[in-house]
């Protein structure tokens, strides 16, 4: 399956990755991936000088030579520390590589998914880009590791088997095979053991793990749901602990776990084999040279030098060959991240392309002071009737209700006006260099101060200090005033109408020309919901507002309200009553 599935994980890791090296920071990555490949080159350029080594100092110790011992001590020791210095700035500079090109992808698949709301119709189609924190904080991560990893280690033992079977096809001649006292010419006959070997312990290999891919895809996904699980019953706990849903929380985290543990459990079996049969591999590979060079030396064809030099050599070529065997289980993780990563890929580039399918709402800017709506039907992603509206009009400063009973798509219809809901057709007109601002049921709390969760998505130093607490008086949250610059967990702290009031505050801040409520004063009293809403109406006179409630008209709001209602045929629809 590996092997079968190789050629397109190389494209589709060429499509990822070459990015990179083409962008804004190419004369900075590609200099430290030439680097980096420069040292491992020089790393096989030691492997081969101290393959010669071999030879001169084992025939050193034959003949009891000392000078000649001490000075390759010395020769030893100085390509050691080459070799160690190599290595060590290698590994630098590999990471440095590793955390600028992850900062560079990172960014880029950040700015890719949220970009005009990709993420929130990403989620809506329910596409199999499951996870996708996942996927930009971990995968990106594991595909830049594995990638550079595994292509060094390719590079390496490419040049490895060039460099020395041309060694050993010499030494081959050098030590001929001998067999029961016969001396048998085959020509590079070490070459073709080698080969041979490998060929065997890679089959093998092949055949104990292919089931690693699949596996290793799996058990990224489970871990991933059973995160999201903990993460969810983390944010949602006080409603949890009000209910007494501990227990029947704790089955389904204990099923979700329970998938986390027979993947891995399968994953086990798989690489149990693939460990086994590869450590009794490495094992073999050590004395199978002496195996095949043995006769020779015992014969009196060689000395002891040629013995250990041809016994590296050999083992230096079996495992360049081998190279499948050594990171097949690195294939795999590598394969299965590539994978996910294109999937990921493909639903941000579907949900990208969804605002523009045809047919889909469009939403416009006009020359004129309303915001229009003209045959506009509102559709589920599977094409589904959820609203329609004929011909609506909304001028700047009016204030309307929009009533219907539950279920009668007046959210949907709010998504659509505000652009992040494509799904249907017709055409929203709204005026040009005008804002619109919706406001959901759910407030959205961020990990952040409370002046910058009141001053969202602006940065909290692009309004004043007397705006934000001018804001924050208005609605009712004067008591809050002292505590702005804490960085607190706000949406476990307030209250559901407290949060309610935060982003009636960051609608006073924005001042947008559109305002559209979608039950945002629900948590609230009728009192408090009245107060708050006179007090944004006085701020934001020059205001439109459309707001969803299941209550009566509320004072600031002009008559007749907005009624939804469900035809019994076709789609709903829109009228004034």
């Amino acid at each position: 399956m590996i092997l079968h599935g190789i050629g397109p994980a190389l494209r589709t890791m060429w499509r990822l990755a070459t990015p990179y090296f083409r962008s804004e920071e190419r004369l900075s990555a590609r200099l430290l991936l030439a680097a980096i490949i420069g040292m491992e080159l020089g790393i096989v350029g030691i492997m081969v000088l101290l393959n010669q080594w071999n030879a001169d100092f084992y025939n050193a110790l034959q003949d009891r030579n000392w000078p000649v011992f001490v000075a390759q001590l010395w020769y030893f020791s100085t390509l050691a520390a080459i070799f160690l210095v190599g290595a060590v700035l290698q590994y630098y500079l590999n990471q440095w590589l590793q955390i600028r090109w992850r900062r560079w992808m990172t960014e880029q698949y950040l700015a890719a998914w949220l970009d005009g709301g990709t993420h929130y119709r990403q989620k809506m189609t329910g596409d199999a880009a499951d996870n996708p924190d996942q996927r930009i904080a971990e995968d990106i991560k594991l595909f830049i590791n594995h990638t550079l990893s595994i292509g060094i280690d390719l590079l390496s033992s490419v040049v490895t088997l060039v460099s020395f079977v041309v060694i050993l096809w010499g030494l081959s001649a050098a030590a001929p095979l001998v067999i029961g006292g016969e001396t048998i010419a085959i020509p590079g006959y070490l070459v073709w053991a080698a080969l041979i070997y490998a060929i065997f312990g890679t089959i093998i290999t092949h055949l104990l793990g292919r089931r690693l891919i699949p596996l290793n895809f799996q058990q990224e996904r489970y871990e991933a749901n059973f995160r999201f699980a903990l993460m969810r019953l983390r944010e949602n706990s006080e409603q949890v602990a009000l209910q007494r849903g501990e227990r029947a929380e704790h089955g389904p985290l204990r099923a979700r776990f329970a998938n986390v543990i027979r993947n891995f459990m399968a994953l086990v079996d798989v690489q149990k084999n693939v460990v086994m049969f590869r450590a009794g591999y490495n094992q073999a590979a050590t004395v199978f040279p002496f195996i095949v060079v043995s006769p020779a030396y015992f014969a009196g064809a060689i000395q002891l030098g040629p013995l250990m030099q041809t016994a590296s050599a050999f083992d230096r070529v079996q495992t360049a060959l081998s190279v499948f065997i050594t990171i097949y289980t690195r294939i795999a993780e590598w394969k299965a991240v590539v994978d996910r990563l294109s999937g990921f890929d493909a639903a941000i580039v579907a949900a990208q392309e969804s605002e523009f399918r045809s047919p889909h709402i469009e939403v416009i800017p006009s020359d004129g002071d309303t915001l229009d709506i003209e045959n506009l039907t509102v559709e589920l992603p599977s094409g589904h009737p959820v609203v329609a509206v004929d011909k609506l009009s909304l001028r700047p400063g009016e204030r309307r209700i929009l009533s219907g009973p539950s279920g009668t798509g007046k959210t949907t219809l709010f998504r659509g006006l505000s652009g992040v809901w494509p799904w249907g057709r017709g055409v929203v007109r709204v005026p040009r260099d005008t804002r619109l601002l919706v406001l959901p049921q759910k407030p959205y709390m961020p990990l952040v101060t409370l002046r910058a969760a009141l001053t969202y998505p602006a940065p909290p130093d692009a309004i004043s200090d007397a705006a934000v607490r001018g804001a924050v008086n208005a609605v009712g949250l004067a008591s809050f005033a002292d505590r702005l610059d804490n960085n607190e967990d706000w949406a476990a702290i307030l209250s559901g109408g407290e949060q309610q009031r935060v982003q009636l505050a960051r609608a006073l801040l924005q001042a947008p020309d559109w305002l559209l409520l979608d039950e945002a004063t629900s948590a609230l009293d009728p009192e408090s919901e009245r107060r708050v809403l006179d007090a944004v109406t006085a701020a934001l006179p020059g205001t439109a507002i459309l707001a969803i409630t299941h209550r009566s008209p509320a004072k600031p709001f002009d008559e007749p309200p907005l009624q939804v209602r469900a035809p019994t045929t076709a789609a709903p629809a829109l009228v004034a009553v």
